[in-house]
């Protein structure tokens, strides 16, 4: 039997396997492994087709258009299989990890782009380090990496990109026929955070009035399609609510600052750090325009020259919570990613057992897995050590 007839039949088996019967953790992660593998043969496949001229009778005008038409795929994905298919042969490391299952598409996607005639020696040495960092840590993680790694090797590549970004802004709203307004936005990383933190924050305003009035009504706690607006309706309320605070505000008023924080020795010990709160990773020129209006605040790691509050307090709070926000990022839970804006300083050791209230013992969890520790307390890690 044929590879391929090999490959079908095993699907159908897979296909007509009673419902829930591969329904385990080790099962999907097997399947997904074996996922990776197929994709890559796929796209491995279909540039080596590209590449014979075979569609070229067709009439087709181009390997993609063949694709699309006849897999009916979206040209998009048609055309990103091909590249993909296209990099394998460019790039045999993460190549074989990719047809292995030892990383996704999504990641030798993220390595692939990497690649220009500027970075080529540097990829090529730095392949398979890039794979092994690829197969170990968490998607977002890696690709902050990979972004970091770009800045490295290709300075100049990074500023223009940057600079790309600062040009590319722009805001269009137009009045339809109907009266209905509709528009498009594209702001830089900086800007669109400061937007959009505002609106979320305008947002969940809007929310709680929502909850509360609901509640009244009900006399219980409401659920989602209790609420008398949908989160895209509030997030359109938030934006008038924006509008209208400003116009009221007075010119002279005193402007909020954006907040940079500086890491005191932290590239020493834990890499390159020049992102944003949730994650976006800046390039020096994305930093540069604001800095002469922002306020900037350091933050000591390590035992010495570092403001805490007591320790003996109940809470984490000032500087002690600052750094431990900075440090950690995002919720401590290995399958959590909710930003430190949203989460909650929590003692390893708790402050009853007398866990003291230091950067070494404390931790970011969101409020759902601060609740779930609290319901199951002998699962608690051991104390962060510097």
């Amino acid at each position: 039997m044929e590879p391929i007839e090999h490959l079908v039949a095993a699907l159908d088996e897979l296909v007509d396997a009673r419902p829930g019967s591969l329904a385990e953790a080790s099962t999907i992660e097997v399947l997904e492994r074996q996922l990776s593998r197929l994709e890559a043969v796929v796209c491995r496949s279909a540039a080596a087709y590209e590449q014979s001229g075979d569609w070229m009778p067709t009439g087709a005008r181009t390997a993609t258009a063949w694709l699309a038409t006849r897999t009916r795929l979206p040209k998009s994905a048609a055309a990103r299989q091909l590249r993909l298919g296209r990099q394998a042969t460019e790039r045999p490391v993460a190549s074989r990890a990719w047809e292995e299952g030892d990383i996704g598409t999504a990641q030798f996607a993220t390595i692939g782009a990497l690649g220009n005639e500027r970075t080529e020696e540097a990829l090529a040495r730095d392949e398979a380090l890039l794979v092994e960092e690829a197969g170990r840590l968490r998607f977002g993680d890696f690709a902050r990496a990979a972004a970091y790694w770009a800045q490295l090797a290709d300075p100049d590549g990074a500023e223009e990109a940057a600079e790309a970004r600062r040009v590319a802004r722009g805001f269009h709203l137009s009045q339809s026929l109907e009266g209905t307004w509709l528009g498009s936005l594209t702001l830089g990383p900086v800007a669109g955070t400061i937007v959009a933190d505002e609106l979320a924050r305008i947002e969940r305003l809007l929310f709680c009035d929502d909850w509360a009035r609901a509640k009244e009504l009900l006399g219980t706690d409401p659920g989602p399609n209790d609420l008398p607006r949908t989160p895209a309706q509030r997030r359109a309320d938030a934006l008038v609510e924006m509008a209208t605070r400003s116009k009221v505000a007075k010119e002279s008023a005193t402007r909020p600052a954006p907040l940079f924080s500086v890491l005191v020795g932290y590239e020493t010990l834990g890499g390159r750090v020049l992102e944003l709160a949730n994650g976006t990773v800046l390039a020096p020129g994305d930093l540069a325009p604001w800095l002469t209006e922002a306020d900037v605040e350091r933050a000591v790691f390590g035992p010495k020259n570092r403001v805490e509050v007591s320790a003996t307090a109940r809470l984490f709070t000032g500087a002690t919570r600052r750094a431990i926000e900075l440090r950690d990022r995002r919720c401590t839970h290995p399958y959590c990613d909710r930003p430190a804006a949203e989460c909650e300083v929590d003692h390893i050791v708790p402050y009853a057992q007398g866990g003291p209230t230091t950067q070494e013992n404390g931790r970011l969890l969101c409020g759902f897995h601060n609740r779930l520790r609290n319901s199951r307390p002998d699962d608690r890690p051991s104390p962060q050590r510097e």
